[in-house]
Formats: structure tokens, C-alpha cells, sequence
């Protein structure tokens, strides 16, 4: 017996205890589980604030509005014989959009040159009168001076006569009366002196008052009141040239018939007859609080988006800020000027107005940093990478960064603010 076991193979021999080992050996692992291990910590992007510069815009709606509206009357009572515009029609500076009747204006205007000829030649003969009255004066004046000079020699010679018969009435030689009547011829000549020199002074006081045709007189005077009177008959008449012009009605400016209130055959009255609207250039008039519109300059660079016409940006210039739109109110406008020369640019059309405000410079981080739409939070990473919330206040950003106070540089901030981490978890920083 011993002797067959002997024989049998090894490797076919099996304890009868060897299940019950593996068994336990199973049972045993069983029983201590391995612990799992803790996650990590989320990861999230990290900026580091530095103190940079930036060119800062303001973002503002607005509308699209003419640059000038004009408001076109007639004062002239004239029947309209032509209107050439329709509303919508684009018109050029100088073109007409209609002609009044001036049929009687012609007739006036005839009238008042043949006033104004008449005048000029009562001015002429005016001036052929006066001059004729002040040679005249002149001559008088001359003949004057020689009767007084007469006067005076025969007064000379009678006077020397006198004298004689004197001394010889004295030596008997003559009569008591040849000697009175030689006094009384004396005396006679000396009142034609006076009378000469009375003469001569009345003829210079003529002259005197008459004049020149180039001075001051009383024929310069008459010379220049009749050229005055041809002067208001020519004015008259320009006056009416001036109003025969304004029958024809011309566009001031480049633009685009908005209104039309006449038509052939009607008076103009005192209504608004067209109203004209300047388009090119034009107004982007965007809207915007105090705080909005405190650091735009007059002629700061400006960008405009028309989303009716199209998304390409148009470049431009702030013409002017505007006050309180309404007393009491909050808002303000800025006037954008904007080169239109297709005229696709509509007077109400909406915009979107970036407007670029003076460079800056401070503690710089992204605008997406941001925990809230009031823009005075930030998540900041401490050296030990924990989150921390920090309070800072923007002062100004260009869309993309922003300046803020309340942070030094170095300053390790969460670059997506919306991220999902809180105060004192910790964080891997990438």
C-alpha cells in the first residue's frame, strides 16, 4: 500500500485544508478597506495687479439728429409760380425749391428808376443853377469893390477941393456959397463910400453864404439835398431788387426737404413754407448721467455704432456737452459729429457712442474681476492661497481693465470674479 502511494504525482496531491485557507485569507482583506483621499483644491486664474496706464472710453446710447434744421419763410405777398421739391427730396446748397410771382414788383421797380433818373437830372441842373448864382455872386462882389473905388477917389478929389476952397474963401476969392456947396458935395461923397462899402459887404456875405459846389453853402447844400433825394429813389429801388431776388427761394445748405407747406397758385402768408435738414455733417446725441459725462472734452475722439445701418464703427469728434437735458433731471447729452456723406445716417436712428476720455494711470486689474455689478469687490489670494473678498473703489476702465483703489501692486486677484470660491478656501493658483 505504501509502495502504490508512492507512485502518485505530486502536484495532484491537495491538502484537504488548503479552501479553507484561501477563505480565511478573502475574509480577511474584507475587513480593512483602504481610506479615500481628500480632493484638491479648485484651481483657479490669477492676475497681479500692477500700477499701468490706460486710455479709458465712456459708453453712452444715444440717437442720431441734424446737424441744422432750417425753418424757411417768405414776408413777401406774392403768389408762388413754381415749386420745384418734394418732402424726402436731397437738395444742394443754392438750388431752388421755388419762385414767387413779381410781376408788380417789376412794375415797382421801373417806377423807382424812373424817380431815381428824374432826380439825377434835377441834381444837374442843380448844379449848373448853383453854380451860375455863385459866378454871379462872384461878379457882384467885383463891381462892388470898383464902386467903392470910385466912390472913394472922387471923395479924395472933392475932399482936396474942399481944402482949397477954404483958403480962398478965406482970401476973399470966393462965395460963402461955392464954398457950402463944395461941403455939401464932400459930405454927398462920403455917404456913396458908405454905400459902397455897404454894398460890397452884402455881395461878400452872398458869396460867402453861396459857397462852393464842393464846400459848405447854400448851393452845396441844394446840390447835395437833390442828389439825397436821387440816392432814397435808387435805395427804393434796391429794396425792391432785394425782394424780386427773395422770390426765388434757395436751399442755404446740402440736406434733405423734411416739410413742404406750399404749392403753385397759394400766397406764402406768414407760415413755414419748407423746412430743410442738414445731414452731412451730422449729430450723434448720446445720453448720459453726471458722473458718465464729468471727464468728456470738448473735440475728444469718438467712436459711433448705428446698428440700423450698419455695425462698422464711425469715427468722429464730442462737439459739445450738454447740460441737464430737463430742470431737475439727471441726464446729460453729449453731441457727436459725424461725417455723413451717403446720407445713410437718418435724423432718430439709434447709436451706441464710445467716447474716449484722458489716459489714466493706478493699481490696474481686469474689469472681470469684479464680484458685482457695483464694481466694489474683488476675490484677492492671500500667501497661504486662501480667498479673501476685498473691498476697493473703480475709478475708471477702458472696457477691459480698470483702475481700483484699496489694493496694493503685487496684489494677487481672481481674474473671473463670478468664479465659484469663497472667503478662506483654499485655492490652486494658475
Amino acid at each position: 500500500m505504501d509502495r502504490v502511494i508512492s507512485r502518485l504525482p505530486l502536484a495532484r496531491v491537495r491538502p484537504p485544508f488548503a479552501p479553507i485557507v484561501l477563505g480565511l485569507a478573502a475574509f480577511a482583506g474584507c475587513s480593512h478597506p483602504e481610506a479615500p483621499k481628500p480632493p484638491p483644491p479648485p484651481s483657479v486664474a490669477v492676475t497681479v495687479a500692477r500700477e499701468a496706464s490706460l486710455d479709458p472710453a465712456q459708453t453712452l446710447p444715444g440717437l442720431i439728429a441734424p446737424y441744422q434744421s432750417f425753418a424757411i419763410q417768405s414776408d413777401l405777398t406774392e403768389p408762388a409760380d413754381e415749386v420745384n421739391v418734394q418732402e424726402g427730396d436731397r437738395v444742394t446748397k443754392g438750388e431752388v425749391l421755388a419762385r414767387l410771382d413779381t410781376a408788380d414788383l417789376e412794375a415797382n421797380l421801373a417806377a423807382d428808376l424812373a424817380t431815381a433818373q428824374s432826380d439825377a437830372a434835377t441834381t444837374t441842373h442843380t448844379v449848373y443853377q448853383g453854380g451860375l448864382t455863385i459866378a454871379q455872386s462872384q461878379q457882384s462882389v467885383s463891381g462892388a469893390q470898383a464902386a467903392l473905388r470910385q466912390a472913394q477917389e472922387t471923395l479924395q478929389k472933392d475932399q482936396l477941393d474942399l481944402t482949397r476952397y477954404q483958403q480962398l474963401f478965406g482970401s476973399g476969392f470966393i462965395s460963402q456959397q461955392q464954398l457950402a456947396t463944395q461941403i455939401a458935395l464932400v459930405a454927398n461923397d462920403r455917404q456913396a463910400v458908405r454905400s459902397a462899402q455897404s454894398t460890397l459887404a452884402s455881395d461878400q456875405e452872398q458869396v460867402s453864404a453861396n459857397g462852393t459846389l464842393d464846400s459848405n453853402g447854400l448851393q452845396s447844400s441844394s446840390v447835395q439835398q437833390s442828389r439825397a433825394t436821387e440816392q432814397v429813389a435808387l435805395a427804393t429801388a434796391q429794396q425792391v431788387r432785394t425782394q424780386i431776388a427773395k422770390a426765388t427761394i434757395v436751399s442755404p445748405i446740402d440736406g434733405v426737404v423734411v416739410n413742404r407747406n406750399l404749392n403753385v397758385g397759394e400766397y406764402p402768408g406768414t407760415r413755414q413754407i419748407f423746412t430743410l435738414q442738414q445731414t452731412d455733417p451730422t449729430y450723434a446725441i448720446v445720453r448720459g448721467s453726471g458722473a458718465q459725462v464729468a471727464d468728456i472734452a470738448n473735440g475728444a475722439a469718438a467712436t459711433v455704432v448705428a446698428s440700423d445701418v450698419s455695425r462698422t464703427p464711425l469715427q468722429g469728434h464730442v462737439a459739445g456737452v450738454l447740460n441737464q437735458i430737463n430742470p431737475g433731471s439727471t441726464d446729460f447729452q453729449v453731441k457727436i459729429v459725424l461725417p455723413n456723406p451717403s446720407g445713410r445716417l437718418r435724423a432718430g436712428m439709434a447709436v451706441l457712442g464710445k467716447v474716449d476720455l484722458p489716459p489714466a494711470r493706478g493699481i490696474t486689474i481686469p474689469v472681470t474681476a469684479f464680484i458685482d455689478d457695483n464694481h466694489d469687490s474683488i476675490l484677492v489670494v492671500g500667501k497661504d492661497d486662501t480667498i479673501a473678498t476685498q473691498h476697493v473703489v473703480e475709478t475708471i476702465d477702458d472696457g477691459k481693465n480698470a483702475i481700483v483703489q484699496g489694493i496694493a501692486s503685487g496684489t494677487r486677484v481672481v481674474s473671473d470674479g463670478q468664479t465659484s470660491v469663497g472667503d478662506g478656501q483654499k485655492v490652486a493658483v494658475r
